[in-house]
């Protein structure tokens, strides 16, 4: 049975990665069909799963004979879509007072990323969400966070408290020794301007941790 014609008889939750991504590609070559297209895709990439598009390049897909750059950007698109999803599902249940909530939201975009980046999240007085804001992207193991930045870039935004969240590449979350320092520098300093520091959390794959939660500050 042919992906489309399985997807009207059973639905999306019968089918397998391949049959799905074999759908959105609708036509192959004359050596290979949709579904055979869709295997090697996935067989390309390292985790050989549909996750693992998070860590692709539309251009890298060009590699694959029958896939040209109109495939190639819808399979992204797709990509992109579903992190989308799910991180309006998480928005429903966010709040800046249990940080579960506030890593799940930004998991899906944060933990795919290969360098480390680090959010400053301003915050009302009463924890709503004003804007968030990108601070450094740095290399895969390091990045650099400036608390001058920090708090120019919170006040200009009329913050009344702060937040900051960044990801960890390997995907485990635990803090270095420099994490540690620099968090207990700005939450020291966020008391001193009366602009406090409410929490830390990085994020790892699927995993998170709270810099408050840990007692770190």
């Amino acid at each position: 049975m042919q992906p489309y014609e399985k997807f009207k008889k059973f639905g999306p939750e019968a089918m397998s990665e391949e049959e799905l991504l074999a759908i959105m590609i609708r036509t192959g070559t004359k050596e290979k069909d949709s579904l055979a297209l869709a295997k090697q895709i996935l067989e390309m990439i390292p985790e050989h799963n549909l996750l693992g598009l998070f860590h692709c390049k539309w251009q890298d897909l060009l590699r694959i004979d029958g896939i040209g750059e109109v495939k190639a950007i819808k399979i992204m698109c797709i990509a992109e879509l579903s992190k989308r999803i799910s991180k309006t599902q998480a928005q429903k249940r966010l709040k800046f007072n249990h940080p579960a909530t506030v890593a799940e939201y930004y998991m899906e975009s944060m933990r795919h990323l290969e360098q480390e980046r680090v959010l400053l999240i301003i915050l009302d007085k009463k924890l709503g969400f004003m804007n968030d804001l990108e601070l450094s992207k740095g290399t895969i193991s390091a990045s650099l966070l400036s608390p001058r930045e920090i708090f120019i870039s919170a006040l200009k935004e009329n913050a009344v408290q702060i937040m900051l969240l960044h990801n960890h590449p390997s995907g485990d979350p635990t803090p270095s020794e420099e994490d540690i320092l620099v968090t207990r520098k700005i939450y020291k300093l966020s008391k001193l301007l009366d602009l406090p520091l409410i929490d830390h959390i990085i994020i790892g794959d699927n995993r998170y941790i709270s810099l408050h939660e840990e007692g770190v500050i």
